[in-house]
């Protein structure tokens, strides 16, 4: 399967799974698609303010599982669907993201060094017109632009 191909069907299944998640008020996160041949998984990280349930999973698993199989959405028919919540230290990639856990502690790798850094971890104390503020040390604040961002999490404290 080519990798266009792999991202058209990525998208429809996004779409898809944020019209059925919509109506119980559930997040698409992410939707992967893995593997090849009969050995294909789909995944799709929902969440939701309150916490996601196992019926949310379900919820989805079922509504988006019948509704891409009408519609034949994945081409071979083969495939795995896993639905799944994105975990305790979940990705942050949009804006909408970064904008819901300022106050929560996240770890950062930049695509170029900021103060001689590219990975940070800190509270992320401010996301605003695309600047993200973290405070890795009480009192030390950094800024840098969202585009920097190569990849974030949130970051779990046991």
């Amino acid at each position: 399967m080519a990798d266009l191909n792999r991202e058209a069907v990525v998208e429809k299944v996004r779409e898809i799974a944020e019209r059925v998640g919509a109506s119980q008020d559930l997040e698409i996160v992410e939707v992967e698609l893995l593997g090849g041949g009969n050995h294909r998984v789909l995944r799709i990280f929902i969440d939701k303010p309150a916490g996601v349930t196992h019926a949310d999973c379900e919820f989805i698993s079922q509504q988006v599982g019948t509704i891409l199989d009408v519609e034949d959405a994945i081409p071979g028919a083969h495939y795995t669907l896993e639905v799944s919540s994105p975990g305790v230290e979940r990705k942050l990639s949009k804006p909408k993201e970064f904008e819901r856990f300022v106050g929560q502690k996240v770890k950062v790798v930049l695509r170029q060094p900021v103060e001689n850094q590219r990975h940070l971890t800190g509270t992320l104390t401010h996301f605003a017109g695309g600047v993200i503020t973290l405070e890795p040390a009480p009192g030390k604040s950094v800024q840098f632009p969202l585009e920097l961002v190569e990849k974030a999490n949130l970051k779990f404290e046991w």
